[in-house]
């Protein structure tokens, strides 16, 4: 069935979305029941083994509550760029994910950085840019959504917490900022209205024919007056059924 416009909800709107969730909840899980520790497969600046972490540490948390901030601002802004930008969602994911790992790498701290917020980050900033410059009033009322909701999360990219990976969130925002200028001609365009169109003639607008030179509305036009004479009404009988 063909979409009947830009924006279209599909199985994977919803359903990549949870997988990453679901995937993140797994490896967490897995500490756990077998008491082991992931935490050395995240980012480790400065150092070639620690470019692996590129791929894995946005499914690696330290405990519970650092899993569970994650888990809904990720759901939430993942399942909007699967229903707003799916043309590009994948692009944007993946390029993003490798771009905000490789600056991490670059100018990190020394340390493990691991946990999904430097995608998170990815994905507010881009949603946020890419609609203010589509000038799209949905995209735009999506960014305002995003700045009211997550807003806060602009704090955190300043050091102002050493437990926390604000060099991720730095580089989350920067390549979010990056990708929406990137796929900047990627844009829905607004719909235009028949009046909008270059070889649009008031003249011939039945609407506005409706209207003399001083405004004044006329209710029924000659020609339709004249028109009205050339309709043809059809009856149709058909007998009552009679209730049992």
């Amino acid at each position: 069935m063909k979409a009947s416009g830009p924006f279209v909800f599909t199985s994977g709107t919803i359903g990549y979305p949870l997988l990453f969730v679901l995937l993140i909840w797994i490896v967490f899980w897995v500490e756990v029941r077998f008491g082991v520790s992931f935490n050395s497969y995240g980012v480790r600046p400065g150092e070639l083994v620690g470019l692996r972490g590129i791929l894995f540490s946005p499914f690696i948390h330290s405990d519970i509550e650092h899993l569970f901030n994650n888990t809904i601002p990720l759901f939430i802004l993942s399942l909007a760029l699967f229903y707003f930008y799916r043309p590009i969602s994948w692009k944007v994911l993946l390029i993003g994910l490798v771009a905000s790992g490789i600056l991490t790498w670059l100018i990190g701290r020394p340390a493990n950085h691991i946990g999904a917020s430097g995608i998170i980050y990815l994905l507010a900033s881009f949603l946020f840019f890419k609609g203010i410059f589509s000038k799209y009033y949905r995209l735009v009322a999506l960014s305002l959504i995003v700045v009211f909701i997550y807003g806060g999360l602009v704090w955190y990219v300043t050091p102002i917490d050493p437990t926390i990976s604000w060099e991720g969130h730095l580089a989350g925002l920067i390549s979010g900022f990056s990708l929406s200028l990137i796929f900047k001609q990627n844009i829905v365009e607004p719909p235009k209205y028949h009046w909008e169109n270059p070889e649009y003639s008031e003249e011939d607008d039945p609407f506005m024919k409706h209207f003399d030179e001083n405004g004044n509305f006329i209710e029924n036009l000659p020609e339709e007056e004249s028109n009205a004479d050339d309709v043809e009404y059809n009856y149709i009988y058909r007998e009552k059924k009679k209730d049992n």
